[in-house]
């Protein structure tokens, strides 16, 4: 109904000032709503001439927020919360992991990324790389590790390999949501600035990939591949002696 529906959603904008910008968090509320089927209305930002009216309505804060029935929420973690909790069964979907580790799974991974991409002394970038590559191989583990509910306990067949397609079974929940957006990121901005690619030996990560950009939920709300780099023109530091 009219007034279940989130009105307004604000995304960081594209180098353009109009197309959806480099924002993980956006892409993460913008996954949770088109999983659950709901009609939500975007407003891109450009941080540089920040409306007014955006101003008033959350002032000193950056996009993503949301407004529902004339309320603000500002904090991304909280908003999911709040969307899982509003938007629920029997009219929307549940899209809470049924695993915890699925929540956690990859979690440090964005953190070990930072710090290697922002990082400009080459004596310290092999360890750097090292760590990162650490943080993949875990979530790589848990993507190819079968899930209790993969194992039937009456078969004679012993499966060593998950073939799920997301972090927590078949479909996406909250956990993909947040992980795969960073995650995108990751091997744009690693490739561009660092020359580094996600080992073709990870297995568990490229099929997860692969089933991600498979599917409209991710691709219609990711940026391209070109904003993703823009937006990390700054950041990336070069590797200088």
């Amino acid at each position: 109904e009219a007034n279940e529906r989130p009105e307004f959603l604000p995304s960081t904008a594209g180098s353009d000032g109009e197309s959806i910008g480099n924002c993980p968090f956006s892409q993460r509320l913008f996954m949770i709503l088109w999983l659950k089927g709901v009609v939500f209305s975007v407003t891109t930002v450009d941080l540089k001439r920040k409306p007014a009216d955006l101003q008033n309505l959350a002032p000193g804060t950056h996009p993503p927020f949301i407004t529902f029935n004339n309320e603000v929420k500002t904090d991304v973690n909280k908003i999911e919360e709040f969307l899982e909790e509003v938007l629920c069964p029997p009219k929307y979907l549940k899209l809470s992991p049924k695993h915890p580790e699925s929540n956690t799974a990859g979690m440090d991974i964005f953190a070990k990324f930072s710090a290697y991409i922002k990082n400009s002394r080459p004596e310290a970038n092999e360890a750097l790389e090292r760590g990162l590559l650490k943080t993949l191989q875990k979530l790589d583990e848990y993507l190819n590790s079968p899930l209790p509910d993969e194992i039937d306990e009456n078969s004679m067949e012993d499966i060593k390999f998950s073939t799920r397609k997301f972090l927590d079974g078949n479909e996406m929940t909250l956990a993909d949501c947040n992980l795969l957006p960073k995650l995108h990121i990751v091997k744009v901005v690693a490739k561009k600035y660092r020359n580094f690619d996600i080992p073709k030996g990870m297995t568990g990560i490229w099929r997860y990939l692969s089933n991600a950009y498979s599917r409209d939920e991710f691709t219609n709300t990711c940026p391209s591949d070109k904003e993703v780099e823009i937006a990390y023109s700054d950041v990336a530091k070069r590797l200088t002696k």
